[in-house]
């Protein structure tokens, strides 16, 4: 009896069995991104422009080396370290909470030279006056301290072979080195020719330490100074690990502190269940039996979704888990389809069997375009983004994928099964949405001249917002958020960020009253943060999230979004022109798309929330949404084209609207209560993405109805 059965069971056995063996334990399969566990992402520029240039061809590559020598001894767990391009460096350090530390240690030249100083009192007069003193320069130390040093460099510390923390007479902390055999060499000679006089240690261009050669010394020494001993390790660190070929800029920075990391976590877990949650109930209310085995086939779904990220290693991250979220709504689209085709068959009468087989079969084609156009858009989202978004990208691709499977393949085997069990008798669901008759094609004149007017308005009052349109991502600038412990007055903290010299900060209240968003337009942590603690000493602010964006990073991710998006439109429109044999459909599909898009950024100009690379992220999963949309009424309108051949055009599609209105408004209402649980518990993050998805979605419905298939009977008329 169940010969036929017993291959496609035990695939599923074995998928599942592979998806329970991949994912579990999670804590140890898949790792979190830094948005989740708290870190830093960096991407650094080597600077070369002073560089000789036969040095210059290898520089990135030397200032690889040195970082990864660096972070290694600094203690990172399971960092990632690479070059990107020419010049850049990417670096993810997990877990760091000491920014500025983290910082130094991977900025600092390290560049260590050993230079004798002119006891000359006059000379030094002269030289800072500005009078010329051939062979000798003015070098500062770090109290500002004025030393006349010879030129001539005699001992770099490309003679240095080890440097360690040691203590001096009185406790305090110095830093001892060991030199080379060749380094020993010149050392022992300078200090040999030069008793009694000063020999300055210099660093990165200020002097660390000047002491007098008290004899000759050969292999080791001292360096002193007012370190403390967190300073006098990391500097040992640096010397340790050799110095940078050339200084490095911060092109790109995300810092993310573990509380927010904690609170993301929270958040995000609290969305899926919820989200989750009601997708279940909604499912299983509605559709009563069908209903329960969909939402078999959706836990499963989410097993393999965990499964394939542990499988290929992939990294979760924030927006990861919106996209684990949304897959899952989506993920009903094909079970709701499958179920409405269902009830048409049950209502002409055929038999349980034909019932199950009828149903698949002609629901199948609307499934697989609508799925593979949503991984087209995907793909180009993980090809031109980066980080996260590269996160959001893969969870999309692999959730769509486990969904056709499920959806189409288990769903199937267990209504077979039953069957054959006799364990069927009859498929029953509600039925709140009836045969409607309603002529969607009639104010179609009055749609188009409202969706132009609110596109062309909108895009004008976008416009004049300038570079208030977008975040740091598109235009530079730094981003700065900090939690009080009790509520604050915005105008303290405007007064307070004032007087630590920033006079180009944009300050709001993000999320709750005691946080704090401040943007710049360069870097000021340092100097806002110790201006915060100084003016609330009883309320001290903790620094929770960094990101700063250079202004060339800032002109690629711009070129990156838009080609991204250009991409999407033109495989989006080839592959639905070639579906369905015609350029109409594709063209007419770009449309609508497009206008969803457009009025999802009208939606966040007006409620003055800058565009960011998530958003983009919103904008293409708006793309693939609303032409998934669109492909299920193309699918039923190519349908009744073969069925009803003497029927007008106009009168099929409408004949074609209405037979799909009920699954339209399912699908749509079922992944904006996904979307809902995003807004409403996703966290501050979160909010701008879910917020643009939801009007993206709502208005993929309208244009669907009332742009798509309105354009696509203009010019099928025409051809």
């Amino acid at each position: 009896m169940y010969r036929r059965l017993t291959p496609w069971i035990l695939t599923i056995l074995a998928v599942a069995g592979l998806a329970v063996w991949s994912a579990f334990p999670l804590k140890e399969k898949i790792s979190l991104g830094l948005d989740l566990q708290g870190g830093m992402h960096l991407i650094l520029k080597v600077d070369t422009a002073k560089l000789p240039p036969e040095a210059r061809a290898d520089a990135a590559e030397r200032a690889l080396e040195v970082i990864r020598n660096r972070i290694d001894q600094f203690g990172v767990k399971e960092p990632s370290i690479h070059q990107q391009g020419k010049d850049e460096i990417v670096v993810q350090l997990p877990g760091i909470t000491d920014r500025e530390r983290a910082l130094a240690i991977v900025q600092q030249v390290a560049h260590l030279e050993f230079r004798m100083v002119s006891a000359d009192p006059e000379l030094l007069k002269k030289a800072i006056a500005g009078e010329m003193v051939d062979g000798y320069e003015v070098v500062r130390d770090a109290q500002g301290e004025p030393y006349l040093l010879e030129r001539q460099v005699p001992l770099t510390g490309e003679g240095l072979a080890n440097a360690h923390v040691d203590y001096g007479q009185f406790g305090s902390p110095e830093v001892s080195f060991a030199l080379t055999p060749a380094g020993s060499k010149v050392f022992s000679q300078l200090t040999a020719s030069n008793i009694g006089r000063r020999l300055a240690i210099v660093l990165d261009g200020r002097v660390k330490s000047a002491p007098v050669i008290q004899g000759q010394i050969s292999d080791q020494g001292q360096i002193t100074g007012r370190f403390t001993q967190q300073e006098a390790l990391d500097l040992a660190l640096v010397l340790r690990s050799g110095a940078l070929p050339a200084p490095l800029v911060v092109e790109e920075e995300r810092t993310i502190g573990p509380l927010l990391g904690n609170d993301s976590i929270r958040a995000g877990v609290k969305a899926t269940g919820i989200g989750i949650g009601m997708v279940f109930l909604f499912m299983a209310v509605y559709y009563l039996l069908p209903g329960l085995i969909a939402c078999t086939a959706l836990a499963l779904n989410l097993l393999l979704i965990l499964g394939g990220l542990a499988l290929f290693h992939a990294t979760l991250t924030l927006p990861g888990i919106a996209g684990i979220v949304l897959t899952l709504g989506m993920a009903v689209d094909a079970n709701v389809l499958i179920f409405e085709r269902m009830r048409e068959e049950l209502k002409l009468g055929r038999t349980i069997r034909q019932v199950i087989t009828n149903g698949y079969d002609r629901a199948f084609s609307a499934i697989l375009d609508s799925n593979l156009t949503t991984v087209l858009a995907a793909f180009l989202l993980f090809q031109f983004g980066t980080g996260p978004i590269r996160g959001f990208a893969v969870t999309t691709v692999i959730g769509l994928t486990a969904s056709m499977f499920t959806a189409v393949v288990v769903t199937r085997v267990i209504f077979e099964a039953l069957h054959r069990a006799k364990m069927l008798p009859q498929i029953r669901m509600l039925h709140l949405i009836g045969q409607t008759k309603l002529d969607f094609l009639k104010p179609r004149k009055i749609c188009y001249v409202i969706s132009l007017l609110c596109v062309v308005g909108g895009l004008g009052y976008f416009s004049t917002l300038g570079s208030r349109a977008y975040g740091i991502d598109f235009s530079g600038g730094q981003i700065q958020q900090y939690h009080f412990q009790k509520p604050v007055p915005m105008d303290s903290v405007r007064s307070a960020v004032r007087d630590a010299g920033v006079q180009d900060a944009s300050l709001q209240q993000f999320g709750q009253p005691n946080d704090v968003m401040i943007q710049t337009g360069g870097d000021t942590v340092k100097e806002v943060q110790e201006k915060l603690r100084a003016s609330f000493p009883d309320n001290p602010p903790e620094l929770v999230r960094v990101e700063q964006v250079g202004p060339s990073v800032g002109k690629d991710l711009s070129k990156r979004a838009l080609q991204a998006i250009f991409w999407a439109l033109v495989s989006i429109s080839l592959y639905v022109g070639f579906r369905f044999r015609s350029w109409s459909f594709g063209v007419a599909g770009i449309v609508a798309l497009l206008h969803d898009v457009l009025i999802a950024l009208i939606a966040l100009a007006i409620t003055g929330r800058p565009v960011s690379l998530t958003l983009i992220a919103a904008f293409l999963t708006i793309a693939g949404y609303s032409i998934n949309d669109t492909i299920v009424i193309y699918d039923r309108i190519r349908e009744l084209r073969r069925t009803a051949r003497k029927m007008p055009f106009s009168e099929l599609i409408n004949l074609a609207l209405n037979q799909t209105l009920s699954r339209t408004l399912l699908t749509s209402g079922v992944t904006l209560l996904t979307v809902v649980s995003l807004f409403m518990f996703g966290g501050d993050i979160l909010n701008d993405l879910a917020f643009a998805l939801g009007v993206g979605f709502i208005s993929g419905v309208y244009s669907t109805v009332y742009i798509a298939t309105p354009l696509l009977l203009l010019w099928e008329k025409k051809r």
